[in-house]
């Protein structure tokens, strides 16, 4: 624990926010910083889960232990939804209580004595998790005596692409794409070099899909697109983002049959017995929830509601072109990616906050690579991102 970085993220962007609202207790503080979604779970969406829970409060309707792995029939309509003609089953699937949750299952899963390589940026929780558990230290002074992560850079030169060529051979490889915080969406043929590199290696690929809805290009939305991709990836999927479950809590990994670990068994199996220790599987009320989301009036609303923050990105990319600055992704997921050359990512974080009373977030919390950028958050409402543009403006122009 000690070798963790000061403190998670998120949590110090809440105390300094706080902070903040203590010294300038009559300002209207709006945070485009942590991406936590703003707009109403849709009524198709929220009726059924009311449905389920009025439900329990009945003799016919009541229901206690689900299966670990989720129910059956959401597991199925995953399946044909996301995944058609990929050739992922039901059985394949296991629904839990969120992406995030599920990768520090698969932490246990892999236990402290694999290597891991991440984006550089790239979503905290995968290097913050592969430290809590003992496998790597992130210090200098640490490499000898604990190994490294394998940070893969991604920067606007090389699409945010890392160069396979340069990177060190790992047992775990973590892929997000859409990328949090960079927004940048891999192509078919990087994605097709990711697999062959892995298969190379003798890598498993933990392939992070949170954003997939968001992509508006031909970019793939499941790893599983990629010929051979079953024999060497994982694949991490929510609910979260596109229905606004953050504080509802669903989502999914699929573990294809085809994937097996070096002396022939299979990761599904383990993983299984990982799910059926520490979980007792999701809610049986967000589990209603998902089945309305994949229904077509709930898939229709979930796009709505994506378009939404689609709109809002749109608003920020513009503004910051308008300003002169390089602002990257937008087109892929609900973030931008701003670079201030030569400055400090909290410093620039800290006079946003301290002159306009917006809330970002410091691009060095994604990683080493994050350095002078920063990364401001679609998830608002309306009024809010427009006003916050505003500010923007009336700092920068």
């Amino acid at each position: 624990m000690t070798k963790l970085q000061a403190g998670y993220l998120f949590p110090e962007i809440a105390r300094r926010r706080s902070a903040h609202m203590l010294k300038y207790p009559d300002a209207q503080v709006i945070s485009l910083g942590i991406g936590d979604t703003t707009e109403p779970i849709p009524p198709v969406i929220a009726s059924a889960m009311a449905k389920r829970a009025q439900g329990l409060s009945t003799f016919e309707g009541y229901s206690g232990y689900g299966a670990e792995q989720g129910e059956k029939r959401l597991r199925a309509a995953i399946a044909s939804t996301y995944y058609d003609g990929l050739g992922i089953e039901e059985t394949d699937i296991f629904v839990s209580d969120g992406a995030k949750c599920d990768i520090s299952r698969l932490q246990l899963l892999f236990g402290a004595n694999v290597t891991t390589a991440v984006q550089d940026p790239s979503y905290p929780a995968y290097v913050d998790s592969s430290v809590i558990m003992g496998q790597t230290g992130i210090f200098k002074k640490d490499i000898e005596k604990y190994g490294n992560i394998e940070y893969m850079r991604c920067t606007p030169e090389n699409g945010f692409f890392p160069d396979l060529s340069t990177v060190k051979r790992t047992d775990v490889i973590f892929f997000c794409s859409p990328n949090n915080p960079t927004g940048a969406a891999a192509s078919r043929e990087q994605l097709t070099r990711l697999v062959q590199f892995a298969k190379d290696n003798g890598s498993i690929i933990v392939y992070d899909s949170a954003y997939a809805m968001y992509i508006s290009d031909d970019s793939p939305r499941s790893i599983f697109e990629i010929p051979g991709a079953k024999e060497v990836a994982v694949e991490t999927a929510s609910f979260l983002k596109y229905a606004g479950f953050t504080g509802v809590r669903l989502g999914w990994t699929v573990i294809p049959k085809e994937l097996l670990f070096s002396d022939g068994s299979p990761v599904a199996k383990d993983f299984n017995l990982i799910v059926c220790t520490g979980s007792n599987g999701a809610s049986n009320i967000s589990q209603a929830g998902g089945l309305a989301c994949l229904s077509s009036e709930g898939l229709k609303a979930m796009t709505d509601v994506v378009n939404f923050y689609k709109e809002n990105t749109q608003i920020i990319v513009d503004t910051f072109a308008s300003l002169g600055f390089n602002a990257y992704g937008g087109l892929n997921a609900p973030y931008v990616w701003v670079r201030f050359p030569g400055k400090s990512s909290w410093d620039v974080f800290a006079e946003i906050l301290e002159k306009t009373h917006l809330v970002t977030t410091p691009g060095s919390g994604f990683g080493p690579g994050g350095e002078g950028f920063v990364r401001v958050s679609a998830f608002g409402h309306r009024e809010n991102v427009v006003e916050a543009c505003k500010r923007l403006q009336q700092l920068y122009r």
